[in-house]
C-alpha cells in the first residue's frame, strides 16, 4: 500500500492527480464524440495546429494557454469554414489547415534559439508542474465542457449517427458541428499544458474508445471513460515515481494500454453486440 500512496504525499503529485482527473473528465465528454463520429484526425490536427499561438506567445512573453486558445480557435473556426463547401471532404479541409498551421509554427520556432525546452512541453507536458490557478482554469474548463455537452447532447446524437435526419428535424447540423469542434478544442487546449499536444490522444480517444466496447448509452460512455482516465493519471503518476519516466507520456501510456486491454477482454466476451456505426461527418 505504500508503494500505492507514497507518492501522493508530495504536493506537486497531489496537484498532478488532480489535474489528472480533471482532463480526464473533459477528455471524456468530448472524446466520447470524437471515437463516435471517426474524429481523431480532427484532433490530431486541432493539437498541432495550437503551436502557432504557442511559439508567439512564446516569444512575446505572453500567455501560454491563451495563445493556444487563440491558434486552436483560429483553427476551428478554419475548419468549420471550409467544411461547408461542397467541393471539399472535411477531411482535405483539416488537412490543408494541419499542414499550413503546422507550418507556420515550425517557422516561428526557427526564428527562437532558446524556444527548446517550451516546444518540449509543448508537445510533451508537464503534469508536475501544475499550479492551483491551473486546477481552477481546468475546474472551469470542465464546466463549460459539460454545459456544452448538456445542450448539444440531442444535436451531437443527431449528428452521429443520421446527419440528415438532423437536418429534416430542423436540428442544424451545421451549428451542432461548429459546437462539437468547440468541444474538442476545449477538451484540447485544456490538456495541452497538462500531458502535451502528442500525448493528448492518449487521454482524449483512448478512454472513451475502451468504454465504447463494454456500453451502449452514451452517458454511460462518457462517465466510464471519465473513471478510466482517472485510473491511467493514478497509474501513471504511481509509475512515472517510481521508475523516473516522464509523467505525462506515462499517463497517456497508461491510458492506452487500458484501451488495448478493454479491446482484449471484450473480444473474449461471447454476445456482444456490434457498436452501432456513426453517420459521415456533416
Amino acid at each position: 500500500m505504500e508503494y500505492l500512496l507514497d507518492p501522493f504525499e508530495v504536493a506537486f503529485v497531489r496537484h498532478a492527480l488532480w489535474a489528472g482527473v480533471l482532463v480526464s473528465s473533459i477528455c471524456a465528454l468530448a472524446g466520447t464524440w470524437v471515437v463516435l463520429r471517426g474524429m481523431a484526425f480532427l484532433g490530431d490536427a486541432m493539437s498541432h495546429g495550437m503551436l502557432p499561438g504557442v511559439a508567439l506567445a512564446s516569444l512575446t512573453g505572453g500567455n501560454l494557454l491563451a495563445g493556444a486558445a487563440l491558434s486552436a480557435g483560429a483553427m476551428a473556426l478554419g475548419v468549420t469554414v471550409l467544411s461547408r463547401s461542397p467541393r471539399l471532404s472535411q477531411d482535405t479541409s483539416i488537412g490543408l489547415l494541419f499542414a499550413g498551421m503546422l507550418a507556420l509554427g515550425v517557422i516561428i520556432v526557427s526564428h527562437a534559439e532558446s524556444f527548446a525546452v517550451d516546444l518540449t512541453a509543448f508537445l510533451f507536458g508537464d503534469v508536475l508542474a501544475v499550479r492551483a490557478q491551473d486546477l481552477r482554469l481546468l475546474a472551469a474548463a470542465l464546466v463549460i465542457a459539460v454545459a456544452l455537452a448538456v445542450l448539444g447532447h440531442r444535436c451531437f446524437v443527431a449528428l452521429a449517427f443520421d446527419p440528415r435526419k438532423a437536418s429534416t428535424l430542423g436540428l442544424r447540423p451545421r451549428l451542432a458541428q461548429a459546437l462539437l469542434v468547440g468541444l474538442v478544442t476545449l477538451a484540447i487546449v485544456a490538456s495541452f499544458h497538462v500531458v502535451g499536444t502528442l500525448l493528448v490522444f492518449g487521454l482524449l480517444v483512448a478512454p472513451p474508445a475502451a468504454m465504447a466496447l463494454w456500453a451502449r448509452r452514451i452517458p454511460v460512455i462518457m462517465l466510464g471513460a471519465a473513471l478510466i482516465g482517472a485510473l491511467a493519471t493514478v497509474c501513471g503518476l504511481v509509475l512515472s515515481w517510481h521508475l523516473g519516466t516522464a509523467a505525462g507520456a506515462t499517463i497517456a501510456a497508461v491510458a492506452v494500454a487500458l484501451f488495448f486491454a478493454s479491446a482484449l477482454t471484450s473480444s473474449l466476451r461471447p454476445g456482444l453486440p456490434a457498436r452501432p456505426r456513426p453517420g459521415r461527418s456533416a
